[in-house]
């Protein structure tokens, strides 16, 4: 299994590989676009701590640790909105910490 979880729009060309700065993007799917996204990614979380996020100009590697924050937002502003939004955050770098 692949640990790629790719936006519906993927095309074959070069990708520009983002590891570092900032980087935010909007994409807007249908319900069954969404579904497949969130499955994939799904599917991914289960295998491991690590996945690429990618649409067809751009990838983002990324290595997560536990806990993944969920943070789940309501608003009746101008008009009803739901946001849930997913937040993973890189290992510390402890891991090769050791008592000898």
């Amino acid at each position: 299994m692949s640990d790629r979880v790719d936006f519906p729009d993927e095309r074959t060309s070069d990708r520009r590989t983002i590891t570092s700065g900032f980087f935010e993007q909007e994409v807007y799917l249908s319900r069954e676009e969404t579904a497949a996204f969130l499955h994939d990614l799904a599917d991914q979380l289960e295998a491991g701590t690590s996945f690429t996020i990618s649409a067809s100009e751009w990838e983002i590697p990324f290595d997560y640790s536990d806990p993944v924050e969920v943070e789940v937002e309501f608003s009746e502003q101008r008009e009803r909105e739901l946001e849930i939004e997913l937040e993973f955050t890189e290992p510390s770098g402890g891991d090769d910490l050791s008592v000898r």
